[in-house]
């Protein structure tokens, strides 16, 4: 999704800054590798990724807040917000609107990307 002068990219972000620090509009996702580092490291990248606060134009071009990068306890760890249908199915129609898009947060071993 491209900036606009409407405030699309603002709900987009508004949205997905719901979702990576409240679990607001859709489900987080750990990947096996994650899962693996066991429960107190598991509590510690949560945190991390929802107290994520280092957006710039290298990392976040659209501005939407749908990406980002975090290292704890000597693991790189990447997170990702998709956007799906309300049935998981398919892309979303349109990201900007909370009643027909379900977020997916994924978090994942940046060796496992």
């Amino acid at each position: 999704m491209a900036i606009d002068e409407d405030g699309l990219t603002k709900k987009v972000r508004d949205l997905n800054d719901a979702m990576r620090k409240h679990g607001i509009g859709g489900h987080i996702m750990l990947t096996v590798g994650i899962r693996a580092l066991g429960d107190k490291v598991v509590d510690r990248i949560v945190v991390a990724v929802r107290t994520f606060d280092n957006f710039s134009e290298d990392n976040d071009p659209y501005k939407e807040h749908d990406y980002g990068s975090v290292v704890v306890g000597g693991n790189k760890v990447l997170w990702k917000i998709d956007y799906y249908d309300r049935n998981l199915q398919y892309g979303s129609p349109d990201p900007s609107n909370p009643a027909v898009t379900k977020r997916i947060l994924t978090i994942m071993l940046a060796s496992e990307y």
